[in-house]
C-alpha cells in the first residue's frame, strides 16, 4: 500500500478495489473535495495512500448509515484536517456501531471483490476461524464491517493463535463492560416507558462506543510505550 518511506503507491484502480467501490466513485468523491488529491508521480499518474483508503472507507460507512452527501460533507468538515489513517479508522468504527449487524452472502469472486484482494484457501480458513466469514454452501456469509477488519488482520505479523486469543480477550472484557453498564443504566430506565428506553439506548450507544474506543486506545498506547522502558531496564548494562 505504501513504501517503507510512507509514500502513497496505490493507483486509483487499486484504491477502489481495496475499498470495494468503483473508480468512478473515487473520482466523484475527489471532485467534491471529500478525498484529498493524490500524489502525482511519473507520467502524471496519481498515487494514493493509507489516509485516502481510511477516509474513503469512512465515507462509505457514513453512506451505509443513510447520510446524504451534504451531511457527509458537513461531518468531514468537522474533523481535524490532520487525522491519521488510524484516527479515521476509529471514527469509522464508531459510525459502524450505530447500525445493527447486517449479514450478507456472496460467492468467492464477490467476496474477493469486497475484500479488495485475492483470497487464498489459507486466507479463507483464517477468516472463518476468526468468525469473519461463514462458509454457506457454495457461498460465504459475512458482515461487511467485520470483513474489512478481518482482511487487514491477514497482513498482521501475528500467528492465528495469537489473533484468536486477542479476540477472546476483547470479547470477554467487552461483555463484562456491557453488563456493568447495563446494570448502571437499569435504574435510569426502570420507571420510563418503552419509547423512552429506546431513545436512551439510541443516544447512548454511539457515546458509549466512542468512550470505550478512546479509553482502550489510550490504555493500549500507555502499555506499549512501557515496552521500550522495560526492555532497557532489563537489557544488558
Amino acid at each position: 500500500m505504501t513504501t517503507d518511506t510512507g509514500k502513497p503507491t496505490l493507483t486509483v484502480d487499486e484504491l477502489a478495489a481495496r475499498a470495494g467501490v468503483t473508480v468512478r466513485t473515487v473520482r466523484f468523491y475527489s471532485t467534491r473535495g471529500l478525498l484529498p488529491p493524490p500524489v502525482i508521480g511519473p507520467r502524471r499518474v496519481g498515487h494514493y495512500g493509507r489516509e485516502h483508503l481510511a477516509r474513503l472507507e469512512l465515507i462509505e460507512e457514513l453512506q451505509h448509515q443513510g447520510m446524504t452527501l451534504a451531511a457527509i460533507e458537513r461531518y468531514l468538515r468537522q474533523l481535524p484536517p490532520d487525522l491519521s489513517p488510524h484516527d479515521l479508522a476509529m471514527h469509522r468504527a464508531v459510525v459502524a456501531s450505530w447500525a445493527p449487524d447486517t449479514v450478507e452472502t456472496a460467492d468467492r469472486r464477490e467476496l474477493e471483490e469486497r475484500s479488495g484482494r485475492r483470497l487464498t484457501e489459507e486466507d479463507i480458513e483464517r477468516l472463518a476461524a476468526m468468525g469473519v466469514v461463514d462458509p454457506d454452501g457454495d457461498g460465504y456469509r459475512f458482515d461487511a464491517g467485520l470483513l474489512r477488519l478481518g482482511v487487514r488482520l491477514l497482513d498482521v505479523p501475528l500467528s492465528q493463535e495469537s489473533i484468536l486469543a486477542a479476540r477472546n480477550v476483547l470479547v470477554e472484557h467487552a461483555r463484562v463492560a456491557a453488563h456493568e453498564l447495563a446494570e448502571l443504566f437499569r435504574g435510569e430506565v426502570s420507571e420510563r416507558d418503552t419509547e423512552d428506553v429506546r431513545s436512551l439506548s439510541a443516544h447512548m450507544h454511539p457515546i458509549v462506543v466512542q468512550a470505550l474506543l478512546t479509553t482502550f486506545q489510550r490504555s493500549l498506547k500507555e502499555e506499549l510505550s512501557g515496552w521500550g522502558t522495560t526492555s532497557q531496564v532489563g537489557g544488558p548494562s
